[in-house]
């Protein structure tokens, strides 16, 4: 088992002795191992302590997440782990726990706590006043000074974003080489983060302040090209990063932290395939709706779409969008379209509709069921935002694996579409199609096929 660091990222992660040290960028730069191998080196020293933090509870256990991690390493240092607190601990009393902060007052749990080490994992996913609260319980006891370590991939819209920004090219996005590792100093005033070159500096600005309260802090950019185990072991992995949308492959490949959602970062016309009939080796199609009940008035001028998306996978496993609808009218008349909808679609098609939550969203996804009765209904719910439901549609669109029917519906689709996401434009189509892809390439899909009038499963 290799128990030292590879030269590159993790290397100057674990050399660094900043107060506070964030990592990362790229996906498979090293991170986890780095982090893990941090505390480590005082696991000998009684009484030293050192807490992982995840987001939630499930981060933690999620297969090859922390937990399953540090079972590769931990063991082989002398390591015993104690299921029930998800706490290793060593002969010496040294401890290392897993834990979460789900809820922003669940950082109260941890008043009157002395910690030695917090290593973050997926920085971003924590808020700043999380961050900051548990810096406050960092404190040592055992002799080990107390500090941070923290990893994370790219997020523009992050509060870490702007705490690391220095180290960024503003313009381009890409860690600024000759900052990587370099040390700065900070101190925090209410909501206000000074940053000086010196520890003197930021004291000379704050009268009054004493050193302890300046923190040193740096950061270090990793790339997948650090990780030379992991491209040994698992050459493809850079190639799935590769069929990410174009998005998320410049924030977890490129390590970009400036890149982000915005009109034509999803889908763009030019990149779907047209065509002049579906392919005949199309075996599962579904029409899945995004719903809406209001038509244009003098009080409403511009409200939502009825889409309805109808799509298909091949055999080869390419999409194919064959018709959409999209009209604006009153709730009885979208029922009356999407029956007289599947009428004209056919048994063989099936048909989604989303479910609200709570109980009028139920009833109203098992009305639409009830109406259809005799074709093949589903209902989901949608969670998560829109961004993220559509990011992986949006990934094969962007490689040239869907396919589109020229009709005159074209133009009004694809202008939805290459406008997603903008604040004031409608993203019905978008939320139609995600819909329609998640079903298609969910692993229950099955093939129909005609029985006694009525289109089954194939078993």
């Amino acid at each position: 088992m290799r128990v030292g660091p590879q030269p590159g990222f993790q290397e100057r992660f674990l050399q660094s002795s900043a107060d506070i040290v964030i990592g990362g960028g790229a996906a498979g730069c090293g991170k986890s191992w780095a982090s893990l191998a941090e505390p480590l080196r005082w696991v000998r020293i009684p009484g030293f302590t050192a807490v992982f933090f995840r987001r939630s509870t499930v981060q933690v256990r999620n297969p090859g997440g922390l937990l399953d991690e540090s079972r590769l390493l931990y063991p082989s240092m002398g390591g015993t782990l104690q299921m029930q607190g998800l706490e290793w601990v060593w002969p010496t009393g040294a401890r290392i726990k897993m834990a979460h902060l789900e809820h922003e007052d669940t950082v109260r749990d941890w008043q009157g706590a002395q910690v030695c080490l917090f290593i973050f994992d997926e920085l971003t996913h924590f808020t700043e006043q999380m961050f900051f609260y548990m810096l406050s319980r960092n404190r040592s006891m055992c002799g080990v000074r107390p500090y941070i370590r923290a990893t994370c991939n790219p997020d523009a819209d992050s509060w870490v974003a702007k705490f690391i920004e220095w180290w960024i090219d503003q313009d381009t996005g890409y860690p600024i080489p000759e900052r990587a590792g370099v040390v700065r100093y900070f101190a925090r005033r209410g909501e206000k983060v000074i940053w000086r070159d010196s520890r003197e500096e930021v004291m000379d600005t704050i009268p009054g302040i004493n050193a302890a309260s300046v923190k040193s802090m740096t950061f270090i950019p990793g790339k997948l090209d650090d990780n030379r185990i992991l491209n040994e072991i698992d050459p493809a992995y850079r190639g799935n990063l590769m069929m990410l949308s174009r998005v998320e492959r410049g924030r977890l490949l490129d390590g970009n932290w400036k890149i982000k959602a915005a009109a034509g970062m999803y889908f763009q016309r030019h990149e779907a395939v047209m065509i002049d009939a579906p392919p005949l080796d199309v075996n599962n199609w579904v029409r899945r709706w995004d719903l809406a009940a209001t038509e244009v008035t003098d009080t409403s001028k511009d409200p939502d779409w009825t889409v309805g998306v109808k799509m298909g996978k091949t055999s080869s496993g390419r999409l194919v969008v064959a018709d959409v609808i999209m009209k604006r009218v009153r709730a009885n008349a979208v029922r009356e379209l999407i029956a007289a909808t599947a009428k004209q679609d056919g048994h063989g098609v099936r048909i989604g509709v989303p479910q609200d939550p709570g109980q009028a969203g139920k009833e109203q996804a098992e009305s639409y069921k009830r109406d259809l009765q005799g074709y093949q209904v589903w209902s989901d719910r949608e969670t998560g935002d829109k961004v993220t439901r559509a990011d992986t549609f949006a990934s094969h669109w962007q490689r040239g694996n869907v396919s589109v029917v020229r009709a005159a519906w074209n133009d009004q689709y694809l202008a939805q579409l290459e406008a997603f996401p903008s604040d004031g434009v409608h993203d019905d189509a978008v939320d139609a199609s995600s819909g329609a892809f998640s079903k298609l390439m969910a692993p229950t899909t099955a093939p129909f096929v005609r029985t006694s009038g009525l289109y089954k499963p194939r078993r």
